[in-house]
């Protein structure tokens, strides 16, 4: 039953992807211009070529609002991740992230963003028996809850946001599953959007201040670096590995560096805009018997905001 639940959303995900490649396809080439062009057609009355001009700054808008984790934007990213050959029998890990991102308005010049990891996981397991061999078997449910708060400026030529992270101790279980340990440490983000390119870095620290006594005690590291370059018609070039590093962690197991990157594209399905990705990664550092390369598919609804009629 575990298995086939896993198996539905994994399948929901990927017709999801697949269904906004066939809507592209179908809505036919884009006649939204390229950032910075103003030409105008002269097939076209002034007043349709205004409406083109609007729209593809709306989407030009859009895109960079949805390249940035803390923009003034709802967003919904569901997130699949697959991380392959993991231990001895070549199993495979699947955590699905569903991190809704909400901003909150505090006052004319800042505004609180929240930033909600909700993972849902299955992680497999090879209990050994006493012969050698080992029965493969695995665990599936969700995993500790990652809040974070960022503090951010509304107006500024760097984009940046500082705050709380904390890991909350959800996981249904503390075995394989989560930590069992509530967690908390500082947060921070900042990136540049200049032209067609988006570049920043996220990085947090957590270490745990509570929790089951008889577990071990949290002090991890995360970074992730995120490039993109953007395209015509919304598909965009992204490099976003997540590093990660386990201060308690001994003889070569501290570190996890993954190298790879993907592609996506901001579009509609129908009324709504989202933002798709694909991405594959190798990990060119990791603990022995750990995953070597992982994949990424994402679906990101976005929910901007509706521009004031006069």
């Amino acid at each position: 039953m575990k298995s086939l639940v896993r198996n539905v959303i994994t399948t929901a995900l990927i017709c999801l992807l697949a269904a906004g490649v066939v809507a592209a396809q179908a809505a036919g080439p884009s006649t939204s211009s390229e950032p910075g062009t103003t030409t105008a057609s002269p097939e076209k009355p002034a007043a349709q070529e205004a409406t083109s001009d609007s729209d593809a700054d709306n989407a030009e808008k859009l895109r960079k609002e949805a390249q940035n984790p803390i923009a003034s934007l709802i967003s919904v990213p569901v997130q699949e991740n697959w991380n392959f050959s993991i231990g001895p029998s070549d199993r495979t890990q699947n955590i699905l992230n569903i991190q809704p991102v909400i901003p909150v308005s505090l006052g004319k010049d800042w505004n609180l963003v929240v930033r909600w990891i909700t993972p849902v996981i299955y992680q497999p397991v090879d209990l050994p028996q006493s012969e050698g061999s080992a029965i493969q078997t695995g665990y599936y449910g969700f995993g500790d809850m990652q809040p974070a708060f960022f503090i951010s400026p509304k107006k500024s030529k760097v984009i940046w946001g500082v705050g709380p992270q904390l890991l909350l101790p959800t996981a249904t279980n503390t075995t394989f599953l989560g930590q069992g340990k509530f967690g908390i440490g500082p947060t921070a983000l900042a990136l540049v959007q200049p032209g067609k390119w988006t570049v920043g870095v996220l990085a947090n620290n957590v270490w745990s201040v509570a929790g089951h006594p008889g577990l071990i005690d949290v002090n991890q590291f995360l970074l992730q670096y995120f490039i993109n370059y953007n395209l015509q018609k919304g598909w965009y070039i992204t490099i976003q590995p997540t590093l990660t590093a386990d201060w308690k962690a001994t003889n070569g197991g501290r570190w996890v560096v993954p190298v790879g990157g993907g592609v996506g594209r901001i579009m509609k399905l129908g009324a709504q805009p989202v933002n798709l990705t694909t991405q594959f990664y190798g990990n060119a550092v990791h603990p022995q018997g750990a995953s070597p390369w992982g994949m990424r598919l994402q679906i990101a609804f976005l929910f901007p905001k509706m521009p004031k009629k006069n």
